[in-house]
């Protein structure tokens, strides 16, 4: 296999690039290498590379600052998609992209499915949505997971900050009525490789195969509990921590209430499962601490 990935830097993109090259030869760019507000360029470098897989692991994904920026959030996570999407198609070539829960607006109450109605209250989630539907009506060979949650030891994320502040603070209040499924960007990467490994065995991605599916660690929780067991597992013993409202820390950008995915598309067209989201917590912070 040919693979072009974009967004090696990122949180998904960094976890993917080692996994991937054991099916073939891989081309990996990041922003220094192809900025995606060029969308020209991004036609051109398919063009260039050849590739029989484009993985799209790169995204806005500044949720609040999206707010001000609407129209780089749009151009990266709506037009560049949507580029990909028509330069794959010209040669044949099969493209992933990776979405949000964020396209849903979080008044359900039990697992969203792939085929609900989406309503994105948000900037970032109306841009997100776009790209899906952009790279669903181009005619080309794909596959959108969408995700939530994300995390690794990698750039900017909610761990990471809380880690910090867990070190640097005596009391922290964490918003308690966000209910979501925290996902390891390893676990990302892992599920997806996976899902090629089981594609490539078949000979080929089957068009009844094509199509959006989630992605995400399996069970749930709110930010205040992901925050608990964060420093339960890191062993921070000596922060009080606050369960708050959404009222009490207000945001540029509405989050959803509830945003657990279903996963069970993925589960019975692939076979492939993620773990609970605490094992992938424990597998993620064991890293951390050099003890794999």
């Amino acid at each position: 296999m040919r693979i072009l990935l974009f967004g090696k830097n990122g949180q998904v993109g960094s976890a993917l690039e080692p996994r991937i090259q054991r099916l073939g030869s891989v081309v990996s760019l990041g922003r220094s290498d192809l900025d995606l507000t060029d969308i020209d360029g991004i036609g051109r470098c398919i063009a260039e590379h050849q590739p029989e897989i484009i993985i799209n692991a790169a995204a806005y994904t500044a949720v609040d600052k999206a707010e001000k920026e609407p129209d780089l959030a749009s151009i990266i996570n709506s037009d560049a998609p949507a580029a990909m999407a028509s330069a794959a198609k010209d040669i044949d070539a099969m493209l992933i992209h990776y979405s949000t829960d964020y396209v849903f607006n979080g008044t359900a109450s039990t697992p969203y499915k792939e085929d609900q109605a989406t309503a994105p209250n948000s900037v970032y989630g109306r841009s997100k949505w776009a790209g899906e539907q952009a790279i669903a009506e181009a005619g080309v060979a794909y596959l959108i997971f969408r995700t939530a949650w994300v995390y690794s030891l990698h750039g900017h994320n909610f761990l990471k900050t809380m880690l910090r502040l867990g070190e640097e603070r005596s009391e922290l209040g964490v918003v308690d009525d966000q209910i979501g499924s925290p996902t390891f960007a390893g676990a990302i990467a892992n599920a997806t490789l996976e899902v090629l490994l089981r594609i490539q065995k078949d000979g080929g991605l089957r068009e009844d195969q094509c199509g959006l599916y989630h992605m995400t660690c399996g069970s749930e929780t709110s930010w205040y509990g992901f925050t608990k067991k964060i420093f339960e597992i890191a062993g921070l013993k000596g922060v009080k921590l606050d369960a708050i409202s959404t009222d009490q820390y207000p945001t540029p950008a509405a989050r959803p209430a509830y945003s657990v995915l279903c996963n069970d598309k993925l589960r019975n067209t692939f076979g492939v499962e993620l773990p609970h989201w605490e094992q992938c917590l424990s597998q993620c912070l064991s890293e951390r601490d050099g003890t794999k």
